[in-house]
């Protein structure tokens, strides 16, 4: 199997949904799990949102509520055609934004936003984007199946950058995935995204998502992980600075890492470490022009 991990940039709004489902429809012979990133631009509006309700900023809360609304309802009326399919959601949708304005609510009337409170909403975003991309893939005739990822990834309490526990989410990964993948349907889970042992909601922090699907990867023994991105790849240098840089078709985890240290942004290294030391390959590739080999990284250069 692979697990397929589609960032914001892919997930933004209703087209490139589609054209993520797309992807995922192309790799069904492959059985795929598929994480996917909170809409583009969502985490950082939420971080804004908690910012406010503690500030006790009532109309910038309401703004940035309205906006978060509209980009989920936009992404949904654009993504989904099936008209019941799309009344359900709604009404899912609907259900996920009152509990995410009770929450901000809390925060505002206490003035005080803990570690704990703040995560329980960062997570909205993965909640919301994972919905409305199963219904996308079920328009599309693949038998997709929406999987809380607090039953699957389980962390620490180190609230807003929680660590995977590896055992435990290879137990769980069996149990909850597996078989729905050797049934045929595709698993789907928010990335960044976990709880603790005692059922509250965390985050993995930068690059949460990337380490989701490192460290489901890794539980699953999966062939690759495919990281699905709006660039063609791991760049040779910043293309805007360099207008030689090519993509780099194969490169070590060590190369990836100070790539990154250099200012590459496509992902952390540190968040695949788990699978590119299980020897599992980390594929970068353009959800814009899905046709493209990408950037293989694994653990040496040269194996894999």
């Amino acid at each position: 199997m692979i697990v397929m991990k589609f960032g914001g940039s892919s997930v933004a709004d209703a087209e490139r949904i589609v054209a993520a489902g797309r992807i995922v429809q192309g790799r069904m012979s492959r059985r795929p799990v598929v994480i996917v990133s909170a809409l583009a631009g969502v985490t950082d509006l939420l971080t804004d949102a908690v910012g406010a309700a503690r500030r006790g900023e009532r109309d910038s809360l309401e703004r940035l509520l309205a906006e978060l609304e509209r980009k989920h309802r936009w992404a949904l009326t654009g993504a989904v055609e099936e008209a019941g399919r799309r009344h359900r959601l709604s009404l899912e949708i609907d259900r996920l934004f009152e509990d995410l304005r009770q929450r901000l609510r809390s925060i505002r009337v206490l003035r005080e936003a803990t570690p704990r409170a703040a995560d329980a909403v960062l997570a909205a975003g993965e909640d919301l984007s994972a919905r409305i991309v199963v219904a996308a893939l079920r328009d599309l005739g693949v038998p997709a199946r929406w999987i809380d990822p607090r039953e699957v990834l389980l962390t620490d309490r180190r609230f807003g950058e929680a660590e995977p526990q590896a055992d435990a989410v290879r137990e769980r990964a069996h149990e909850k995935l597996l078989p729905l993948v050797e049934a045929g349907e595709v698993p789907l889970l928010g990335g960044f995204v976990g709880a603790s042992a005692e059922g509250d909601t965390t985050t993995l922090g930068r690059g949460g998502s990337d380490t989701s699907a490192a460290v489901l990867g890794s539980a699953l023994e999966a062939e690759e992980i495919e990281i699905w991105t709006d660039v063609d790849g791991l760049m040779s240098a910043d293309p805007r600075l360099v207008p030689a840089a090519r993509t780099l078709p194969r490169v070590s985890f060590a190369e990836a890492a100070e790539l990154a240290f250099y200012g590459a942004r496509v992902l952390h290294p540190d968040s695949i470490a788990p699978a590119v030391q299980r020897r599992i390959p980390v594929r970068v590739l353009n959800s814009l022009r899905p046709e493209g080999e990408g950037s293989l990284i694994v653990e040496d250069g040269a194996g894999g």
